[in-house]
C-alpha cells in the first residue's frame, strides 16, 4: 500500500496479490475494509506482463460478466462494495503456481482533531453481528467453515494463534503544506523520514509490525498547534469547478462557559467489548461521570443482547448519583449479541428535559452487520438531541461512528486499546462541551451554494473542524465565509481560497462520493426511495466511482485457462487486536 497526502487530500494506491498454492484452479474471494469516504475510481489486474484496467458497470451486470468469464476459464476480477467500508474481491481461475495482482486506487479527504490531522488505512474487518432472522448483513465465520453466519457477506476468522502469511507492506508520502511540529504512529512501529523540507515525511512500516490486525493510525500536528479555515478550488476535467471547505471554529470559543447538558452515556457490553475494550469504555465513562457540574442531569444505558438503563429518566449529576452510576458501571461485564438498535431505541427514546441540550455518548467498536437498520432508525428517532461516538478499539466500524455523528450533529473520537481512556475521555469531553457555534450557513460570495455536502451542516465543536465539499459550476468565487449562532449571537468564520494542485480528479471524485453517501443516508431512512437508488447509479456511473449499486470488473480475454473451475477460497484473516475469539466468532 502507497499513499501520497497532500494538504487534507491522500491518494492512495492498495495492491492486493493473490497466488494459488494448491494442485488445481481456484477462485479466490477477500473481504477487506477501506475508509467509508474512500472514492475507488481505479481498478487495475495484472496478469504475467498484461495489465487489464477494469471497468465500471451497474453492479447485477459486472457479475453477470465475471461469472461468465469464470464459466469459460478467462482470469477475471470482480470488486463489490458491501458496506461502504467493507469490499469483496473476488478472483476467478487462477492457476496453479501463478499469481495474479489487483489494484485500486482511492481519494478521500482527511479528518483534524483536537490539533492533529490523521490518516487512517483499515486492515481488518472486525467479526460482525447480526440481529437473529437477518442476511443481508456481514458475517462472522471461523475458518474453513464457510456459510456459516449466514449472511450474503461473510468475514473467516484464523483462531489465536494461526497465521495466514498475509502480511502487508505500507508507505506513506506525507506533504503537509506547512512546517511539521510533530508526527505519531498510534499503533505500529514505523521509520519516519524527514526530508530538508519542513512540511515533508516519508513513513514505511517496519517489517516486524506486518501483520493486518488492527488500523494503522497517522497523526501530526502542524507548527503552532493550530489550523485555520480554508477552501481549496480545483477545476474537474468537465470543466466545473469542485471545492473542499475545511471550516474551523473560532479558538475563543474555547473560553465561553457551556450551559448545563443532559448526557447520555450508552455503553456497548456486547461479547466483541470483552476484555481490554470494555474495561477502556468503562475507564471513559467513569472519568466523565465524575466531571459533570451539579447542574447537569445524566443516564447510563448499557446494550448487548438487549438493553437496559440505570434510571427511568436522566438523574441530576448529584455526589450520589454519581456513586451509584459508578457502581452501576463497575458491576458491567461485556457477553452476548450486539442488539445496537434496543440502546438507541433506550438512549432516545427518554421525554426530552427541555431546559437542556441531550448529548447521547454512543461506547462501541461498531461490530455489527445491521449498521444500515440502525443509521436509518437514528434519523427518524433522533429529535434534538446531538449523538456522539466513541469507536473503542484497534479497528472500529469507523463507518457507523462518523455517520452517527454525522446525523447527529454530533462528533466523533477513537479510543484505542494502548491509550489513557481518562485522558482520550478529557479530551473528546472538553470539546464536545464547549459551546458550539449551530445553524451554519455558508456565503460563498454571491455565487450559489447548491451541491455542497453534507446537505444539512453539522454543529461546530471546538477542535472539531468540519469538511465541506461542493460543486460550483464554471462561476468564480467572491469572499467566502461562514456563518453561524454562537450563544444566540452570529458569529462568523472567513474562509481563504487557493487553487488546488495535483491530480485534477481528486477532488471531483471526493464531491461525488460525498454526494453518493448522502444519498445513502436518505437510503437508510427509507429503503425503498427509487429515486436516491437511481441517483447513486447515475453519480457512480458517470464519476466512475464504486458504490453499493456499481462494480468494478476486469477479465483477461486473451487466452482461457486449462482444465475444469476450481474451487473457491476465502482468504481467512485474523481477529483484531484485542478483540477475543471466543466471544466475537461463532464456531
Amino acid at each position: 500500500m502507497k499513499a501520497a497526502i497532500s494538504g487534507h487530500i491522500a491518494a492512495v494506491d492498495v495492491k492486493q496479490q493473490f497466488q494459488n498454492p494448491y494442485d488445481g484452479k481456484i477462485e479466490a474471494v477477500y473481504v477487506f475494509p477501506l475508509p467509508h469516504n474512500a472514492a475507488v475510481n481505479e481498478f487495475v489486474m495484472t496478469v504475467g506482463e498484461r495489465r487489464i484496467r477494469g471497468i465500471i458497470r451497474e453492479r447485477e451486470e459486472a457479475k453477470q460478466i465475471y461469472e461468465q468469464a469464470k464459466g469459460q476459464g478467462y482470469v477475471a476480477s470482480l470488486l463489490e462494495q458491501d458496506r461502504p467500508n467493507v469490499f469483496t474481491q473476488k478472483v476467478a481461475n487462477i492457476e496453479p503456481g501463478k499469481r495474479i495482482d489487483v489494484s485500486i486506487r482511492y481519494f478521500h479527504t482527511l479528518e483534524y482533531r483536537d490539533g492533529w490531522y490523521e490518516w487512517v488505512f483499515p486492515m481488518v474487518v472486525g467479526p460482525r453481528f447480526n440481529p437473529p432472522g437477518t442476511t443481508g448483513g456481514v458475517g462472522a465465520a471461523a475458518r474453513g467453515k464457510p456459510g456459516a453466519s449466514g449472511q450474503t457477506t461473510e468475514v473467516q476468522y484464523l483462531k489465536p494463534g494461526e497465521r495466514s502469511g498475509h502480511d502487508i507492506a505500507l508507505s506513506v508520502h506525507l506533504n503537509a503544506g506547512v512546517r511539521l511540529e510533530d508526527v505519531q504512529s498510534t499503533a505500529h512501529q514505523c521509520k519516519i523520514t524527514r526530508t530538508d523540507v519542513a512540511d515533508e515525511l516519508f513513513v514505511h512500516l517496519d517489517l516486524a509490525d506486518s501483520i493486518p490486525n488492527r488500523d494503522f493510525v497517522l497523526r501530526w500536528k502542524v507548527a503552532g498547534g493550530e489550523t485555520r479555515s480554508g477552501m481549496v478550488v480545483q477545476k474537474g476535467k468537465d470543466g466545473a469547478n469542485y471545492f473542499a471547505m475545511t471550516i474551523v471554529p473560532p479558538a475563543d470559543l474555547a473560553r465561553l462557559p457551556r450551559s448545563p447538558v443532559e448526557m447520555v452515556f450508552t455503553l456497548d457490553v456486547s461479547g466483541s467489548m470483552s476484555g481490554r475494550p470494555i474495561e477502556q469504555a468503562k475507564t471513559a465513562v467513569r472519568w466523565a461521570l465524575r466531571h459533570l457540574r451539579p447542574d447537569d442531569t445524566f443516564q447510563v444505558v448499557r446494550f448487548a443482547g438487549g438493553a437496559e438503563q440505570m434510571a427511568d429518566r436522566p438523574v441530576p449529576a448529584t455526589p450520589e448519583n454519581v456513586r451509584r452510576a459508578l457502581q452501576y458501571i463497575e458491576g458491567t461485564s461485556a457477553g452476548g449479541g450486539t442488539m445496537m438498535l434496543e440502546g438507541l431505541r433506550k438512549a432516545l427514546s427518554t421525554p426530552a428535559d427541555e431546559s437542556r441540550q441531550r448529548y447521547v455518548v454512543f461506547l462501541t467498536d461498531g461490530y455489527i452487520g445491521n449498521d444500515v437498520e440502525v443509521l436509518g432508525a437514528l434519523q427518524r428517532m433522533l429529535g434534538n438531541s446531538r449523538v456522539f461516538a466513541m469507536g473503542v478499539g484497534p479497528s472500529v466500524n469507523r463507518y457507523l461512528m462518523e455517520h452517527m455523528a454525522k446525523l447527529g450533529r454530533g462528533a466523533v473520537a477513537y479510543l484505542d486499546l494502548k491509550e489513557n481512556a481518562e485522558e482520550a475521555m478529557a479530551t473528546f469531553f472538553g470539546a464536545v462541551s464547549h459551546p458550539a457555534m449551530t445553524d451554519l450557513a455558508i456565503d460563498l460570495g454571491g455565487v450559489e451554494a447548491k451541491d455542497v455536502f453534507p446537505k444539512r451542516l453539522p454543529d461546530l465543536f471546538v477542535g472539531r473542524p468540519v469538511t465541506v465539499v461542493g460543486r460550483l459550476g464554471r462561476e468564480g468565487l467572491g469572499q467566502v465565509k461562514v456563518t453561524g449562532k454562537v450563544r444566540g449571537e452570529t458569529g462568523t468564520v472567513e474562509v481563504a481560497v487557493s487553487k488546488g494542485e495535483g491530480d485534477r480528479g481528486a477532488l471531483p471524485a471526493v464531491w461525488a462520493r460525498m454526494k453518493i453517501a448522502e444519498l445513502g443516508d436518505r437510503l437508510a431512512a427509507e429503503p425503498g426511495d427509487a429515486q436516491a437508488a437511481a441517483d447513486v447509479r447515475r453519480v457512480a456511473m458517470d464519476y466512475g466511482l464504486m458504490s453499493a449499486f456499481t462494480a468494478f470488473v476486469a477479465v483477461d480475454a486473451t487466452g482461457r485457462t486449462q482444465g475444469a473451475f476450481g474451487t473457491t477460497v476465502a482468504t481467512p484473516v485474523a481477529v483484531p487486536e484485542g478483540v477475543r475469539y471466543e466471544t466475537a466468532v461463532p464456531e
